[in-house]
């Protein structure tokens, strides 16, 4: 099952800020304050030393949490790109990048997945001028992404952020206005910045 209990509590036991609050609320501000501090009683206590397996194990959890899938998703993707001649972790990356909820939000189009995939399944995406209802459809090089029609654009948060210019694209993404396009494929440059994925797979190569 997808996870749904405190954001905070998850991004403070990974050590790492998931994007699971929106940028500039008083909440993800707390918890950047807080986020080398470990959760419950015994947060500020020194931790004991961890296995590989763990260590595999918390990575794992990681990736699960940064790109809000459950544990059914993330195994099924990563046996897809198992099965693929050449870097599994290129391939399991690519399969998390461009599902269309991710694709909105490193659009810059909302500001955390949850509220892109919100966003996707109240049918307010386009994909190639077709609604698209279906949080991990997975996007291809030349798809282009819209908002299905101009009132969605008038929702509070999505004006704010489209307001802001400092949102910084990933080299495979494209975008002008309200239309975004996948000029290439996409890379794990990203990912690897906050995740090892190396010890992902090795996790599911058990």
């Amino acid at each position: 099952m997808r996870y749904t209990g405190p954001r905070n509590r998850i991004a403070r036991r990974e050590g790492i800020d998931l994007g699971l609050k929106t940028p500039g609320s008083k909440s993800h501000e707390r918890l950047l304050k807080k986020l080398n501090v470990f959760p419950g009683q015994q947060g500020t206590r020194r931790r004991r030393k961890i296995s590989d397996h763990a260590r595999q194990l918390r990575e794992k959890q990681k990736l699960r949490y940064l790109f809000q899938v459950t544990e059914r998703q993330l195994k099924k993707y990563f046996q897809a790109a198992a099965v693929k001649k050449g870097n599994t972790a290129l391939y399991l990356s690519e399969f998390l990048e461009k599902r269309l909820d991710n694709i909105i939000y490193r659009a810059g189009f909302s500001p955390t997945r949850a509220s892109a995939r919100q966003l996707v399944s109240h049918r307010h995406i386009k994909v190639n001028d077709k609604v698209v209802s279906i949080p991990s459809h997975q996007i291809r090089k030349g798809d282009i992404i819209t908002f299905s029609n101009a009132e969605v654009e008038k929702i509070p948060y999505i004006e704010k952020i489209l307001a802001n210019k400092n949102i910084i694209l990933p080299s495979w993404i494209e975008r002008k206005a309200t239309i975004c396009k996948i000029v290439k494929e996409p890379t794990n440059d990203e990912i690897e910045k906050q995740i090892n994925l190396r010890l992902v797979i090795e996790h599911y190569s058990r």
